[in-house]
């Protein structure tokens, strides 16, 4: 796996900036923009998927990128329920819903290789040593 300098070259996180700018579009029209409560929920948990990436990136230890990782994994969950409300209660379509959801599952599968790809470089740190 190639060594990366800067967060913003990261596919994940890449893939969750575009998905924040699906949240915001989709939430910024039918119903679902005038129940504020639900909306800047939903907005928050997609925020907190590439702002966990890049502070954990920022910290400069494994173990704390792993922690924010672990975050923005949980952020996808949290939005992926979200959506799933706003569906239910005809805020959002069908459509609408699979695609979000989709990209979530994506971001998170990405996540989790990449925690443990690097819980496993940990090891590997650790059994040299």
């Amino acid at each position: 796996m190639a060594t990366f300098e800067k967060f913003e070259d990261l596919e994940v996180w890449k893939l969750s900036m575009n998905l924040c700018i699906k949240i915001y579009s989709v939430t910024d029209e039918g119903k679902i923009k005038n129940d504020f409560s639900l909306r800047e929920q939903i907005r928050k948990s997609a925020i907190s998927i590439p702002s966990n990436i890049a502070e954990g990136f920022e910290r400069d230890s494994i173990n704390q990128f792993i922690y924010f990782l672990n975050i923005s994994k949980g952020s996808c969950g949290e939005l992926r329920t979200q959506i799933r409300i706003a569906n239910s209660i005809s805020y959002i379509s069908e459509t609408t819903l699979n695609e979000l959801n989709d990209d979530c599952l994506n971001i998170s599968k990405q996540l989790k290789g990449f925690i443990n790809y690097l819980t496993q470089k940990k090891q590997n740190n650790i059994n040299k040593k």
